[in-house]
């Protein structure tokens, strides 16, 4: 008879989704309630700054000045993305563990967004990188959990490469 942790693959790491979008819900609450939108506050001078800005579109604002039917269009394929990775992890094995903390990671940053758009009909962005008068796009900690998985995923990806050519060798 199989055991949880196999039959139900590497979902105990849903821990960590559920990490990341309590820190992100938390985070964008208190900002949305303590500065007004485009408000700054230096962090860093010269480097980092807390600001309220709300996204409409997909990253970096991509159609954010459209009329509203890109938010149903992004939540549709946050929706659709949430569940690959929940099968994803599901199918993972036991020694799985770098690729299952990236899709977790990948899948909190995901819900926190499309729990924005849904609810409030844009993304509450709150974190401004900028160096020389160069500004990096306002993101938020989704952002960052989708942006370090992402990474962990390209990074898992070449050491699956590695290993496969070394078994051809």
């Amino acid at each position: 008879m199989p055991n949880a942790a196999g039959r139900f693959g590497r979902l105990g790491r849903l821990w960590l989704s559920v990490l990341v979008v309590v820190l992100d819900q938390a985070a964008k609450y208190w900002f949305d309630h303590n500065l007004y939108e485009g408000q700054r506050m230096t962090v860093i001078p010269g480097l980092f700054d807390w600001v309220l800005a709300y996204n409409r579109g997909a990253a970096f604002s991509f159609l954010a000045d459209h009329s509203g039917w890109q938010r149903w269009l992004f939540s549709v394929i946050a929706i659709v993305v949430s569940v690959v990775l929940v099968v994803w992890l599901k199918r993972l094995g036991r020694t799985d563990t770098w690729l299952a903390i990236a899709l977790a990671l990948v899948l909190g940053g995901a819900i926190g967004n499309l729990y924005d758009r849904i609810v409030l009909g844009h993304v509450v962005d709150f974190i401004l990188v900028y160096w020389n008068q160069h500004y990096f796009p306002a993101f938020n900690l989704a952002d960052s959990a989708i942006s370090v998985g992402a990474a962990m995923l390209a990074l898992d990806m070449f050491k699956s490469k590695k290993a496969g050519e070394a078994v051809h060798d």
